[in-house]
């Protein structure tokens, strides 16, 4: 379809908001520290929205509208399961002590507790998935303009990259989170009336499940305990894949959320933040995951399209022109947030993990901060390279969570085992992760090879993290006999065992607060099941 005076007008409009926040703000990110960590600088309110926003980009929009038209009320795990009980240990056991270490970022944190080896590599780990996610945005910016207007890729890749370029090398991650705000309300406003049209095109949520077969209307009942070999999800590679690997490893060690939380004014607002983004996520299925369904039963219908072009297809089918150009910024702010907050962190990674630590030490402030802005260039032309990585695929949440398999779920395991023991090494954190890296890519190439076979892409993936995570915990338990400990006074204020019991006090509210989330989780799993 061409695109009409006022669908380009209110993108045109967005567009020109995030450049004028990235200008806003610019005076406050006139150092490096400002300009890559912005510490403290925020309050909890933005952090948490921010928090939300920063996931709820392609993995949230495009990739879980294309993964609930594949797998129908499964995809309700990625928010349940696979996020709240994790995002809530986050908040009670992680945040107190990522808040109180001195570390400035997750790789840093690494280099406290274990040593300069176990940094580079995690900071490679996470630049490399950053790269494929931020990639990945690029990917579902290009794939859904395409769909509405039928613009080339490259153009529109090329155009995006650029905007986002502009708002972060002028304002940093101050600007990057202020946008985020913008975006996430631009979404929410973009997605709703789609919810409302599906739902009264199919007469209410008991039509749309008439029309799908009862595997994809079931959230538990649908799925074998065992079964990996036949069945599309199983009930051990939800919970143990998803649920306690792929969703800690993304949510408690994810660089792109740490800094956000980290960026909140009191040590109460970044354990906070978390959760109040908590029940944010518990609500977001309304409007990605009906609109998934709705699309799953268009597939049934005949309507044989690629998965990620479902929330392009079910817009133009629903939306006249002036709501198409407010769909279309909602698409475009989801995954502009998420391919700008991957950017920054990559700056971030390189200049302080790697360039700072270990290329050039001592030089002044300007020069860290000119060695920032060049790499938001040059992470921003690798997010192009990547972008067409990703055209490989036809389901985004596959993509990632392959992704996730890969990188997190060895690097969940470091962290989890470095931050609530004493007795893991220096030596042991390194080549445990390495350990871990391996595992998980042998077993990626075992099912690319089809050596094992899965019922599905998805379930492959929660079998890879399993593991990917349990061959770094052996064989960072097994080296830690052999080597030496650091001292509990090296882990002073490191690790949840060496804080002060003080330090790790939270607050009545709080608990309160934490409780609430989990109890309408289970929930809403009992009555989804």
């Amino acid at each position: 379809m061409s695109p009409n005076a006022v669908t380009l007008s209110i993108a045109g409009v967005y567009l020109a908001a995030t450049i004028a926040i990235g200008y806003l703000t610019r005076k406050n990110s006139a150092t490096a520290r400002q300009f890559l960590h912005a510490r403290g600088m925020l309050p909890t309110a933005i952090t948490s929205i921010s928090f939300v926003a920063a996931n709820c980009g392609a993995l949230d929009i495009v990739g879980l509208v294309a993964a609930s038209a594949k797998y129908g009320v499964l995809a309700l795990h990625f928010y349940w399961i696979g996020a709240i009980p994790a995002m809530v240990f986050l908040a009670l056991f992680m945040m107190p002590v990522y808040t109180r270490s001195r570390a400035m970022t997750v790789p840093d944190f690494l280099r406290i507790r274990y040593n300069d080896a176990t940094q580079i590599l995690s900071a490679l780990c996470l630049a490399a998935m950053m790269s494929f996610i931020s990639g990945i945005s690029l990917y579902a910016i290009g794939t859904v303009l395409h769909v509405f207007f039928g613009w080339s890729f490259f153009n529109i890749v090329a155009i995006t990259s650029s905007v986002v370029l502009c708002y972060v090398l002028t304002g940093g991650l101050k600007a990057t989170i202020y946008n985020e705000v913008l975006q996430l309300a631009l979404t929410i406003a973009g997605l709703a009336p789609l919810v409302y049209f599906v739902l009264r095109d199919f007469h209410g949520l008991h039509g749309l499940a008439a029309d799908l077969p009862a595997t994809m209307t079931h959230l538990w009942a649908s799925i074998p305990v065992s079964g990996h070999s036949t069945a599309t999800m199983d009930v051990i590679g939800v919970v143990f894949g998803l649920g306690f690997v792929l969703s800690c490893g993304y949510w408690c060690t994810d660089f792109v959320l740490i800094q956000r939380a980290l960026a909140a004014h009191t040590v109460e607002g970044s354990i906070r933040t978390p959760l109040f983004a908590a029940i944010v996520k518990l609500c977001f299925p309304i409007l990605v995951i009906l609109p998934g369904m709705a699309a799953a039963v268009f597939y049934l219908r005949g309507n044989h399209l690629h998965y990620d072009q479902a929330l392009p297809f079910l817009m133009r089918h629903y939306y006249g022109r002036g709501l198409l150009g407010l769909g279309i910024s909602a698409i475009l702010a989801s995954l502009m947030s998420g391919l700008a907050g991957n950017i920054n962190a990559l700056a971030t990674l390189w200049t302080h993990d790697l360039y700072r630590a270990h290329i050039r030490r001592n030089r002044d402030d300007a020069h860290y901060l000119a060695v920032g802005r060049i790499t938001v260039a040059v992470a921003t032309c690798i997010s192009i390279a990547t972008a067409y990585i990703a055209l490989r695929y036809n389901n985004l949440m596959d993509y990632l969570q392959l992704l996730f398999s890969l990188f997190n779920a060895p690097l969940f395991a470091t962290f989890l085992l470095g931050m609530f023991t004493t007795w893991a090494t220096p030596e042991a954190g390194f080549y445990g992760l390495l350990t871990g890296l391996s595992v998980s890519i042998a077993h990626n190439l075992l099912v690319h090879f089809h050596l094992v076979v899965y019922g599905s892409d998805m379930l492959a993936d929660f079998y890879g993290a399993i593991y990917g995570c349990a061959s770094c915990v052996v064989a960072t338990t097994i080296i830690s006999l052999f080597t030496r400990p650091k001292s509990r006074e090296e882990l002073s204020g490191i690790t949840y065992l060496t804080h002060e019991s003080k330090s790790r006090h939270i607050s009545a509210g709080t608990w309160a607060l934490a409780g609430g989330v989990l109890a309408a989780c289970l929930a809403l799993n009992i009555l989804f099941r």
